[in-house]
């Protein structure tokens, strides 16, 4: 029997499948997708599927990918859906689909606790306040019984402690076979377990980490898989040019004379003045960041010609040269101790490395690529190229190589936003996926029936200091009729701040009882904060409302009545002063393409989209969409944002928009007392 004959059984009203999800019934679309996978793994070749919301893309590419027998890899961009995969998803159709399958997870160093980096903490006497030393304390504990080692497994560690780097390797202090701890060590077994596996979770970093330098254990598992499939494709760009470009910074320089000195100290106290070549290096990266000057938080200064906008070149040079020359200084002192301990080999090379970029950032840029410098508590020197799609074609996809191998391999990349146009360009070209195969497949949601939109005809515009109260207030009006149940998202941090600020001030006018809990992001971990916001009404309170951005916008489900209301406050537009968006503008007008229809508006209709699909997560949700930017409706091309968006029915005035959500919060009550 052929793959696709399988999969067609397996898709049945009484396949199967019907035994491995809940709720399981035939749905065209997912049965479409999933016969389109089989072709590409039986054939070889590129596949590229926007598959809408609620088609049950995990199930279309795992169901063939499975039932062909061959060695899979499949890559997802967040760790949440990578430990959906691995810990729910695949055990259900391994099981229902009755196949002798071995399955395992793969994720980068840092999701690891490093057994010697642990045991360095534990003596070291730097270490901030209490809570750090209690959190130290669980981790010990946890390691002792751990089996994987994965972070993510331990209970109430909060993701951004500044713990984690101290007890978590990278590839640059990584001690190799050299290490203490090399036996047990955790990432070591989960490459080991890799190996041997039928079906590798990996994701986008940990891929991309290894396309630039060969060091996760990819490098052997790859040639051996045929089938990949890169799930939440749509963020592989921006994932790429992270890892493809070269970076170096003031936190990675004071990072390295920790290191340095406590390690000089532990294993060679009084053979190399290990306080002077520190000084040197901390020295080098503060004169780096002073010769920047007062810069506002978060500014990203252009690098076109031999210093960042705004740079004295003369100072700018000099900091660079004494910063490379410290590096290169350390270099020399450890080089004359690496005998003594394997730590001296590592920081050695990390001394090398860090040399040859602080080198190369005061060369010239090379063409294709763009160069900036973001501006924080430290400095970071960023150079970037524009887009991933000749890495791809040359480095994943090996197109022009001769390789029967590579063109047996079958190649998968799905989501459910990858354009606003039928050939999916806006996620094709920068990919370098021109010739694949493309296919749409619309979500089986009735959009009319369950959800509304409506764009305030009367409104501040967008940079009106006025728009982000009113969006507040008009936020705050339809949480309030729901008893929370809203999702706030913004498009800048200082929108944020503001709008979350706003609506608990409108909060205070309600009774306690009746007043929502406003959650806004940064003020606790992700998880929590999404753990809150679906918990939803408890005893003695309302529900809540989750004012967020960036992260929030894509991967955030609640589905059912704990979410009712999305509102937007503007169009998700790429800022046109980050250098990289500037870059990829002025390459498309040099080219004759306008970067406004090419480039600007396919990426607010994508995130657009993103933001959008929070609303409606399965067949049974109700809700209103409200988006807060007058341009949708007053300008030429909110007519392509607003195709790109589900076919929701639309709301004109503000008392269709109350009576909307006056229903929707009878709706919610009547199913709470049921």
């Amino acid at each position: 029997m052929s793959i696709e004959q399988e999969v067609r059984e397996a898709f049945a009203q009484d396949g199967v499948l019907s035994h491995a999800a809940e709720q399981f019934r035939e749905r065209e679309g997912q049965t479409q997708m999933a016969l389109a996978v089989a072709r590409t793994i039986d054939q070889g070749g590129v596949l590229v599927v926007e598959a809408g919301t609620g088609v049950g893309k995990t199930f279309s590419y795992l169901v063939p990918a499975l039932l062909s027998g061959e060695r899979v890899l499949l890559s997802t961009a967040t760790k949440t859906l990578q430990d959906q995969l691995f810990g729910r998803d695949l055990p259900r159709l391994v099981t229902a689909l009755g196949l002798p399958v071995r399955t395992a997870l793969l994720k980068g160093r840092a999701s690891y606790v490093c057994l010697h980096r642990l045991d360095q903490a534990r003596h070291d006497a730097s270490l901030p306040e209490r809570g750090t030393l209690r959190t130290l304390a669980k981790i010990e504990q946890w390691s002792k019984a751990t089996r994987t080692g994965d972070l993510a497994e331990l209970p109430g560690l909060d993701e951004r402690s500044p713990l984690i780097p101290l007890v978590t390797s990278t590839r640059e202090n990584c001690l190799g076979a050299q290490c203490p701890q090399f036996k047990p060590c955790h990432v070591n077994l989960a490459r080991r377990e890799a190996m041997a596996a039928d079906v590798v979770v990996i994701n986008h970093h940990l891929f991309f980490a290894d396309l630039a330098v060969r060091e996760s254990g990819m490098a052997e598992l790859l040639p051996t898989v045929r089938v990949v499939v890169f799930d939440e494709a749509h963020q592989l760009n921006e994932t790429g040019v992270q890892f493809l470009g070269v970076q170096l910074g003031s936190g990675q320089a004071l990072d390295f004379a920790r290191d340095l000195l406590a390690a000089g100290l532990q294993h060679a106290r009084g053979l190399v003045d290990w306080q002077q070549l520190v000084a040197g290096v901390e020295r080098g990266a503060r004169e780096l960041r002073l010769s920047v000057g007062k810069q506002y938080p978060g500014a990203k200064l252009r690098w076109a010609g031999a210093s960042p906008e705004g740079v004295a070149p003369d100072a700018w040079q000099v900091a660079l040269d004494e910063l490379q020359q410290a590096f290169a200084e350390a270099a020399r002192g450890l080089d004359t101790v690496s005998e003594l301990s394997p730590d001296f080999v590592r920081l050695h090379d990390r001394a090398q490395q860090l040399s040859d970029r602080a080198r190369r950032f005061a060369e010239a840029c090379p063409t294709g690529s763009v160069r900036w410098v973001d501006v924080g508590t430290q400095l970071r020197l960023i150079e970037s190229p524009l887009d991933i799609a000749e890495a791809v074609r040359t480095r994943v996809l090996k197109s022009d190589a001769d390789n029967e191998e590579e063109e047996g391999r079958a190649w998968v990349f799905t989501s459910a936003t990858l354009g606003d146009d039928p050939r999916l360009r806006w996620f094709t070209e920068p990919c370098g996926l021109d010739d694949a195969e493309v296919l749409r497949v619309q979500s089986p949601f009735d959009y009319a029936r369950q959800a509304a939109l409506y764009v305030p005809r009367v409104f501040p515009k967008p940079n009106d200091p006025a728009h982000s109260q009113r969006v507040a207030q008009l936020a705050a009006r339809g949480a309030g009729v729901l008893g929370g149940r809203t999702l706030v998202l913004t498009t800048t941090l200082r929108a944020l701040r503001t709008i979350g600020d706003a609506m608990r001030q409108e909060f205070d006018r309600l009774e306690p009882v009746q007043r929502p809990e406003v959650l806004v992001q940064g003020e606790l971990p992700k998880r929590v904060l999404m753990d809150r916001f679906r918990e939803g009404a408890v005893e003695g309170r309302a529900g809540c409302v989750l004012v967020a951005s960036a992260s929030f916008w894509e991967g955030f489900d609640a589905p059912g009545d704990a979410l009712q209301l999305v509102v937007i406050d503007k169009l998700p537009f790429p800022p046109p002063n980050d250098p990289l968006v500037e870059a990829r503008s002025q390459r498309l007008e040099s080219q004759g393409r306008s970067s406004f229809s090419d480039y600007s508006l396919p990426e607010a209709a994508v995130a657009l989209k993103q933001g959008a699909g929070r609303l409606i997560r399965r067949e049974s949700d109700m809700g209103v969409l409200v988006i807060c930017d007058t341009r949708l409706v007053a300008m030429g091309y909110g007519r392509r944002l607003l195709a790109a968006l589900p076919p929701m029915r639309r709301i004109e005035t503000e008392t269709e928009f109350d009576a909307a959500v006056a229903e929707l919060g009878e709706g919610a009550r009547s199913s709470d007392e049921e």
